[in-house]
């Protein structure tokens, strides 16, 4: 198979092993130089740049943080919204990184390669830092000097850190809302973000928004581009960025609504829909704090990861979209087919849905997160016998849900708990082998964080909110505000603060604590804080 440049590849089995060892982690970032500077992918370097306006326009993040490392990143876009107007020339950028914020302390510094291949993108792996130490960093190019972003290191492994905090996040539709919850969300005192996906939204302008898409939907590498830079211009998300360390992992509107691995809701050919997930996934990464580990390949990126943060906290992340097999019965809601039930359906893929399980069974830690895109616990909408379920979501794929559920119970794994996006609500449930079945044992607990912008402003409540509690015992909160939860943890409880924001469609929104939920180690379930 081609992308659209003509440069061939291959798809990659979807199941192969895929183990992130900290040898590829730390080897990362000199790899890719060389691969820039030696390699085939080199173009002639530009001598001298001068911009003509300022190449830094998307901001700078970081991301993935280790207890020695942290991956930086920026993309030069003098003209962010018409390809970026960068000639077809890589640019050697130099970056530097420091212990204090005025950058005087400079720890290290170095050049690399921003590639016209990967849009100009800039991905350095920084290693050799302290554990759970501040570091402010920028870049320069030419006489363009970035803003400078602060990032931090996690604890070292083995260490015994006394508190975690961090904030969750997903879904910010630019066209729905302004990214107001970012602003309050840099003021946080955070270690860093989780973000579960929905960055971008693919599709086209609609009229009467708060905001207007650029263009019709994308579908090509250069819209998925343009696409990014319109989001990245957006000073909240800017700050948040600059603020802390991400921890990003898409959903499906980095791609296209609701895709199962090689299939969109329209029919499209497969191997149609993944050149066109080829580019989504490029794109994906040119714009993201990731490691080379998740450099892309055609149509397959390595997304799902592990961050450890001392002995308190194992993060495992998870890509619920390009592993999983079709929704058995549509992706929409309603009744569940016969379907469903078939132990065939996967939403992981049985390669991470085995990874998952055997990081978590050896975890170290204390407390043991997944973070993941769609809703695991069951939301039935009609009153009665009768089920009517979101069927994209894991109660389209109860099977699979099953076997990691109990997976959980049956290797012992520590203080288990769901942190998910996807829905536009505030959610917390009690997790169990059978929903059916309320007196049984709650195994964990799902934190469902809402939207940052996607869906206006909301509303609090939900005028079906009585026949849903009813028919879902395991619920034990709603709210349908905008914002992002807070997340507190410490080695004798997990905080979960949902954080919520007045208003998304005109400036000015103000936040606040709609509710705050603990749960203590060693007890399932969550109770009002």
């Amino acid at each position: 198979m081609r992308l659209r440049d003509g440069t061939r590849f291959l798809v990659r089995n979807a199941n192969r092993a895929p183990r992130i060892d900290r040898r590829r982690f730390v080897l990362g970032g000199g790899a890719l130089t060389g691969l820039l500077l030696a390699g085939r992918w080199r173009a002639p370097l530009l001598a001298r740049p001068v911009f003509a306006a300022n190449p830094f326009s998307l901001g700078v993040a970081s991301g993935d943080p280790l207890p020695d490392g942290v991956v930086l990143w920026t993309r030069l876009a003098p003209d962010p919204l018409n390809g970026g107007g960068m000639p077809s020339l890589d640019v050697a950028v130099d970056w530097e990184i420091a212990a204090d914020e005025g950058l005087q302390r400079v720890v290290q510094r170095g050049t690399v390669i921003a590639s016209a291949r990967l849009a100009h993108a800039v991905h350095v792996e920084v290693v050799g830092l302290a554990a759970a130490h501040w570091y402010w960093y920028r870049f320069r190019v030419g006489e363009a000097v970035s803003a400078t972003g602060r990032t931090r290191t996690a604890p070292a492994v083995g260490s015994a850190p006394g508190l975690v905090r961090f904030a969750v996040a997903s879904c910010q539709n630019y066209e729905q809302g302004l990214f107001t919850a970012y602003q309050h969300m840099a003021g946080e005192e955070l270690d860093f973000a989780l973000h579960l996906g929905d960055y971008i939204y693919e599709g086209g302008a609609t009229a009467n928004r708060v905001r207007r898409h650029n263009g019709a939907e994308v579908r090509t590498l250069a819209a998925y581009r343009d696409r990014y830079a319109l989001y990245k211009l957006d000073p909240d998300l800017q700050a948040a960025h600059a603020a802390f360390p991400f921890v990003v992992v898409w959903d499906d509107h980095e791609v296209s609504d609701n895709y199962a691995a090689d299939l969109d809701k329209h029919g499209t050919p497969a191997a149609e829909f993944l050149l066109r997930r080829a580019d989504a996934y490029q794109a994906y990464y040119e714009h993201q704090p990731l490691r080379l580990g998740s450099m892309p390949c055609g149509p397959d990126l390595l997304l799902y990861r592990r961050l450890l943060f001392g002995d308190l906290l194992a993060l495992s992340v998870l890509d619920t979209r390009q592993y999983r097999t079709d929704q058995p019965c549509g992706d929409g809601v309603r009744p569940p087919c016969e379907g469903v039930d078939d132990p065939a359906q996967e939403m992981l893929g049985a390669a991470q849905e085995r990874w998952l399980l055997a990081e978590m069974t050896a975890s170290p830690a204390r407390w043991n997160a997944i973070g993941q895109q769609v809703m695991m616990a069951p939301l039935d909408t009609r009153a009665g016998a009768e089920q009517v379920l979101t069927l994209d979501h894991w109660a389209g794929y109860p099977r699979a849900r099953e076997r990691v559920l109990r997976g959980l119970v049956e290797r012992g794994v520590t203080n288990p708990l769901v942190l998910t996006g996807d829905v536009h609500a505030n959610w917390v449930h009690d997790l169990r082998l059978d929903f059916a079945r309320p007196e049984t044992p709650v195994i964990a607990t799902e934190f469902v964080g809402t939207s940052i912008s996607s869906g206006g402003n909301g509303a609090a409540e939900r005028r079906d909110l009585a026949t849903v509690l009813a028919e879902n015992p395991h619920i034990r909160f709603y709210n349908g505000q905008r914002g992002y939860v807070v997340c507190t943890v410490s080695p004798e409880r997990w905080t979960a603060a949902y954080r919520v924001v007045s208003n998304v469609t005109a400036p000015g929104g103000v936040v606040g604590t709609r509710a705050a939920f603990v749960v203590e180690a060693g007890r399932s379930g969550a109770e009002p804080a």
